[in-house]
C-alpha cells in the first residue's frame, strides 16, 4: 500500500501533468472507416484512433490532447466535449438478440446506437426512425438514442420524400399558430387592404406559367412609346398580409425558401396565402408591389419606380401558347384572348428581345442548358422523365423578372441597408489554374484579369465561342465560385451585372420578401424588422440546406429509375471529371451516372487545369463535353450513385467552346430566382 507521501508525490505528477499538457479545441471530422480526424482551430488536422472516434459525433466540438505515438506520429486523445452539434438524425431500426438498435444513415456514425426499452416508440424492425441522442458516448464511448417518430419502411409510397425532410430537419406541418393565422385570412381581409392603392384592375396585366403552378407571383403588361416600351411588373404583395413580427413571417424566415420536391412541393408559406389570397389568379382583385420601368429601344434600363397597386389578372397563360402566339401558330385559345392582352404580349415580346439584345452585349447570359421533368406513378416514382423546351415565353419572362430586379437592386444601392446577391466570379483557389488554362489555351486572352468584374466578364464573352483543344468555357464554369447574400452592393459577375437582388419570388423566397419590406419601408415607412448579420448567415445555410435537400430527394428517385434502364448503349456527354472518373449526362433522360477509371484500360492521370483525364501511355483523353456512348452497370447504393459502363468513346474528342452543361456550377453563379417551371 501506498503510504501518504507517495500518494502526495502522485497526485501532485497528475497535476503538473494536466497544468503542463498542450490542449487543442476543434471540431470530429468523419471518414468512411471507424477512425476520423479533428479539424484544429489552428488549420491542420489530428488522427482521432477508433476507440477515441467511438466517444465523438460528427460535428462535435472538442477539447483535444495531442499524443506522440511513435516517432513523427501524432494522434488526438479526447480530452473535453464543448458542444454537439448532432441533435437528430434518420437511422434504421435493428433488433439483435436483445439488444435494440438505430443504425443511422448520417456519414460518418458507423456504429449500431442502443434504444433504451422507454424510447422506442414501438418500432419494428427495419422501420426508419428519427431520432435524437439521448444519451452522448463522451464518457464510455457507449451512446444512446431516443425515438421521435416512426417514418416508415423502405419501398412504402412517399417513403423517399419523408425521409428527406427528417433527415434535413425539415417540417413538413405548419406550427399551430401559423394555421390559426392563415385561417383568419380570407377576401375580406384582402379587400379591406386595398386602401391607399392605386386600383390597375383594369389593366390587362397577365400571369405567364406551367399550367400546373398556383402560387403565381408575378404579372407582366408592356405598352409601346416614343423611346421603347413601359414595361410593368406586378409581384404578389404576401408583405402586406402578413405582419413582420407574426408567427407565417418566423416560419417563412425558419424555412427560407419553397422546395419543388418532385412530386410535392414543400412551400414556404401556407397555401391559404401563397396558392389562394396572394397569389396573381386570373379575375380576382390581388395586392401586388408594382415595378414600371422604361425599356429603351435599345434594350437599356430608363427611369423605374414602385407602386403598391390592387390588379386582376386578364388570364393565365402557359408557356406554350405565349409561345405559339409570339412565333404566330394557329391556336383556339389565342383567338379566345382579348386584344388588350394580344396587344401586351406582343409588346412585351418585342420589350424581352431587346433585354436580352441589351444583355447580350453589355452583361453576361446563361447557356439555355437541358431541363428534364420528372414524371412520379402512384408511388411517388419515377415513372417517366420528359425532356423541357425553353421557348420564347421563357425567355421573355426572365428577362422580364431580370429587369424588375435590376431596378430593386438599383433602388437598394441608394437605402442604407439593403439585400443584394454577390457573386465573386472564379474560385480565389483555382485563379493559378485558371491562368495557365488561359495561357496554354487562349494565349490572346492572357492579359486579361479575370480577378475584377470587368476581366470576368471579357473572359467569359470572349471564351462563349472559342475555337481550342479543350473547351475552354465550360472549364471555366466548373471553375465558379458560390453567389451569397450580403447587406451591401457588390458585383454579380455571373450575370455581369455591378448589382443585383430579387424581389420577384416572395411567395416562394423569404428573401425576396425581405426586399418587398425594405423597398416599402422606404418609400412608404411601413414597417419592417431588419436583418442581423447571424440571420443573414442563417438563412443563407437554410437555402443551401434545402438545395441539398431537393437534390437528395431527386438523386435518390432518379437512382431508383435507372434500375429500369436496359443495357443497351446510350447516348451522352462528359458532364465532370474527377481524377477517379469521369460524370457522364445522357442525352434522352439527363440522367447522370459515373464511369470509373478502374473500368476502362489501363491507368489515367487527371489534369486540374483542363481537367482531362489522359491515358498514361497511349494518350487517349476524356473531358468535358465530350460525346460518348455508356450502358447502364448498377447503382451504389449507399450513395445512390448511378453507374455507367463505357461503350465507345472518340479517341480524339472534339473541342467544344459552347456553355458547360453543370447544373450546380451554374446554379452558383446565377443564383437568380427568376426561371420558373
Amino acid at each position: 500500500m501506498l503510504n501518504a507521501d507517495a500518494l502526495n508525490q502522485l497526485r501532485q505528477l497528475k497535476s503538473d501533468i494536466e497544468e503542463n499538457k498542450v490542449v487543442f479545441p476543434g471540431t470530429v471530422k468523419a471518414t468512411n472507416g471507424r477512425f476520423g480526424f479533428v479539424a484544429l482551430d489552428e488549420g491542420r488536422d489530428l488522427f482521432l484512433p477508433p476507440e477515441e472516434m467511438q466517444k465523438v459525433l460528427p460535428g462535435d466540438r472538442v477539447n483535444v490532447t495531442e499524443l506522440e505515438v511513435e516517432k513523427g506520429k501524432t494522434q488526438g486523445l479526447i480530452d473535453e466535449l464543448i458542444e454537439s452539434r448532432l441533435t437528430t438524425f434518420v437511422g434504421r431500426y435493428l433488433v439483435k438478440g436483445k439488444g435494440h438498435f438505430v443504425v443511422p444513415e448520417t456519414p460518418g456514425i458507423n456504429r449500431w446506437i442502443f434504444i433504451p426499452p422507454k424510447e422506442r416508440m414501438n418500432a419494428e424492425p427495419d422501420d426508419y426512425l428519427y431520432c435524437c441522442m439521448h444519451k452522448h458516448p463522451i464518457k464510455d464511448g457507449k451512446g444512446q438514442a431516443k425515438v421521435l417518430r416512426v417514418i416508415g419502411k423502405a419501398g412504402e409510397p412517399g417513403i423517399e420524400r419523408a425521409l428527406t425532410l427528417a433527415t434535413f430537419d425539415l417540417a413538413d406541418a405548419w406550427p399551430t399558430a401559423v394555421t390559426e393565422q392563415a385561417e383568419s385570412l380570407n377576401e375580406a381581409a384582402i379587400e379591406a387592404l386595398e386602401t391607399d392603392r392605386e386600383d390597375r384592375t383594369d389593366r390587362a396585366y397577365v400571369t405567364i406559367d406551367s399550367p400546373a403552378t398556383q402560387d403565381m407571383d408575378d404579372a407582366l403588361l408592356a405598352e409601346p412609346n416614343v423611346t421603347g416600351w413601359a414595361l410593368s411588373i406586378a409581384i404578389a404583395d404576401p408583405s402586406a398580409v402578413i405582419g413582420p413580427e407574426s408567427a407565417a413571417e418566423f416560419e417563412a424566415f425558419k424555412r427560407a425558401t419553397a422546395i419543388y420536391f418532385p412530386g410535392e412541393p414543400l412551400p414556404m408559406l401556407p397555401d391559404a396565402i401563397s396558392t389562394r389570397l396572394c397569389s396573381l389568379m386570373p379575375d380576382v382583385k390581388r395586392l401586388a408591389l408594382v415595378c414600371d420601368l422604361q425599356v429603351n429601344n435599345d434594350g437599356s434600363l430608363g427611369d423605374y419606380s414602385f407602386h403598391r397597386a390592387v390588379i386582376r389578372s386578364h388570364g393565365k397563360l402557359s408557356y406554350d401558347l405565349v409561345s405559339n402566339l409570339i412565333e404566330g401558330r394557329e391556336d383556339e385559345d389565342i383567338k379566345a384572348l382579348p386584344d388588350s392582352v394580344c396587344n401586351s404580349l406582343d409588346q412585351l415580346h418585342q420589350a424581352a428581345t431587346a433585354l436580352r439584345k441589351w444583355r447580350s452585349e453589355h452583361a453576361l447570359l446563361s447557356g439555355d442548358r437541358p431541363e428534364f421533368r420528372l414524371r412520379l406513378d402512384e408511388n411517388r416514382r419515377i415513372r417517366a422523365i420528359e425532356p423541357t423546351i425553353q421557348n420564347e415565353a421563357h425567355r421573355l419572362v426572365e428577362e422580364c423578372m431580370v429587369a424588375a430586379n435590376r431596378c430593386a437592386a438599383d433602388f437598394l444601392t441608394k437605402q442604407p441597408s439593403g439585400l443584394f446577391i454577390q457573386h465573386p466570379g472564379l474560385r480565389d483557389d483555382r485563379a493559378d489554374n485558371v491562368r495557365a488554362l488561359i495561357e496554354g489555351y487562349a494565349p490572346h486572352l492572357a492579359d486579361i484579369d479575370a480577378t475584377k468584374p470587368e476581366g470576368f466578364k471579357a473572359l467569359m464573352k470572349q471564351t462563349a465561342d472559342l475555337e481550342a483543344d479543350v473547351p475552354v468555357k465550360a472549364i471555366l464554369s466548373r471553375q465558379l465560385a458560390r453567389a451569397e447574400l450580403a447587406f451591401a452592393a457588390g458585383p454579380h459577375q455571373g450575370m455581369g451585372l455591378n448589382a443585383y437582388t430579387t424581389f420577384t419570388s416572395p411567395l416562394r423566397k423569404y428573401s425576396d420578401l425581405y426586399v418587398h419590406r425594405v423597398i416599402k419601408a422606404a418609400l412608404w415607412d411601413t414597417p419592417m424588422k431588419t436583418l442581423s448579420s447571424e440571420q443573414l448567415l442563417a438563412l443563407q445555410a437554410t437555402q443551401l440546406k434545402a438545395r441539398q435537400a431537393a437534390n437528395n430527394l431527386e438523386t435518390w428517385l432518379k437512382s431508383d429509375f435507372a434500375k429500369t434502364l436496359s443495357d443497351e448503349p446510350m447516348d451522352g456527354v462528359i458532364s465532370r471529371t474527377i481524377p477517379a472518373g469521369f460524370f457522364v449526362r445522357l442525352e434522352a433522360n439527363g440522367l447522370e451516372g459515373f464511369v470509373s477509371c478502374k473500368d476502362l484500360n489501363g491507368k489515367y492521370s487527371f489534369d486540374p487545369v483542363t481537367l482531362r483525364l489522359t491515358h498514361n501511355k497511349n494518350g487517349r483523353i476524356f473531358q468535358l463535353e465530350q460525346a460518348v456512348k455508356v450502358s447502364f452497370s448498377g447503382v451504389e447504393e449507399e450513395r445512390r450513385q448511378i453507374n455507367f459502363k463505357l461503350v465507345e468513346a472518340d479517341e480524339k474528342p472534339t473541342a467544344s467552346g459552347t456553355e458547360g452543361t453543370n447544373d450546380e456550377a451554374q446554379d452558383n453563379a446565377l443564383e437568380s430566382g427568376d426561371s420558373k417551371s
